[in-house]
């Protein structure tokens, strides 16, 4: 494993996190505002509470969401920054080398 191991590690965490359509709809229940853990599970009356606790769970080790207790309830809050992480490395470095790609074909 290289130096950037442990970024590897993260990645594949955060990657794995986003590869569940639950999990992707329950970050954009977050991303909209900070809601109680009862308030998420709300949001998927589809799901029992057990289910939606694994998923949170998935998110959490995945640096994605966070969880702050206040008195009884635990307020849950959108971590953006891994996915910031995930733009930077992967998706910046290939948008760019698609539009020097289509600028050079341009010119052409």
């Amino acid at each position: 494993m290289n130096a950037g191991g442990d970024e590897v590690s993260d990645d594949d965490r955060v990657f794995k996190a986003l590869a569940s359509g639950t999990r992707r709809r329950m970050l954009d229940v977050l991303r909209a505002a900070p809601c109680t853990t009862g308030e998420l599970c709300a949001q998927f009356p589809e799901l029992d509470r057990t289910t939606v606790l694994q998923h949170l769970r998935v998110l959490e080790r995945a640096a994605l969401v966070t969880g702050r207790k206040v008195g009884r309830e635990r307020t849950l809050a959108l971590a953006p920054l891994p996915i910031k992480r995930i733009h930077d490395r992967w998706i910046g470095d290939y948008t760019r080398a698609a539009v020097e790609l289509l600028h050079r074909l341009d010119g052409e």
